[in-house]
């Protein structure tokens, strides 16, 4: 093994760099792009770089907030929220949503989309995008340090119980991830990448 030169810190005594290599690091990750409705009946559509997939049986999928946010608000009021995969084609429309307004100013509409509405919750989808999952609320929990002390995010988990998803990514019975170019979160401010057909590969598991 050729010995590394290695850049070591302690996040709570600081990085050292110019930015965070936290979120660099943990990179690509999936983009979750939640559609939730408030008790009055007010639609948000926000991003948030901290998703993924937790659950087979039932299937369930999550979210953490940095701070309370009015997705988290929402979801804990109705019980209800909805996936929408961000692709390549929709990335700025996606970027648009995540512009701090007014709890009773649409996103759908600040990005030009279409709210469409879903089966089993009463939470629209992106008509736009070609997947979407159907969420109903399981638990929310604020995460904590190893000392014990309360942060600010919170992770928001649902079951899915719908799913929609465009024929055109489905290809002899199977869903086709790259073919939609969806597009995942890596580090700073602004960075993300695009899945691509090409970039795949495949591997044999041992077992």
């Amino acid at each position: 093994m050729t010995e590394k030169v290695l850049h070591y810190y302690e996040p709570a005594k600081g990085h050292g760099l110019k930015h965070d290599p936290f979120n660099a690091i943990i990179a690509p990750r999936p983009i979750g792009w939640i559609s939730s409705r408030d008790a009055k009946g007010h639609v948000n559509l926000a991003p948030y770089s901290f998703f993924n997939a937790f659950c087979y049986k039932p299937p369930i999928i999550g979210f953490s907030s940095t701070n309370w946010k009015d997705s988290a608000g929402n979801i804990q009021e109705t019980g209800e929220f909805v996936w929408n995969l961000a692709t390549r084609d929709l990335a700025q429309q996606m970027n648009a949503t995540a512009a701090h307004v007014a709890q009773d100013v649409s996103e759908f509409s600040i990005a030009g989309l279409t709210a469409v509405p879903c089966k089993l919750v009463n939470v629209p989808r992106v008509g736009e995008s070609p997947v979407a999952m159907e969420c109903k609320l399981t638990q929310i929990i604020q995460l904590k340090g190893a000392n014990g002390e309360k942060a600010q995010a919170w992770v928001t988990f649902g079951e899915v119980v719908a799913v929609h998803i465009d024929k055109a990514l489905i290809k002899d019975g199977v869903y086709q991830t790259a073919l939609a170019r969806p597009i995942v979160r890596a580090g700073r401010s602004g960075d993300y990448f695009e899945i691509k057909p090409e970039n795949m590969f495949e591997m044999v598991r041992p077992d």
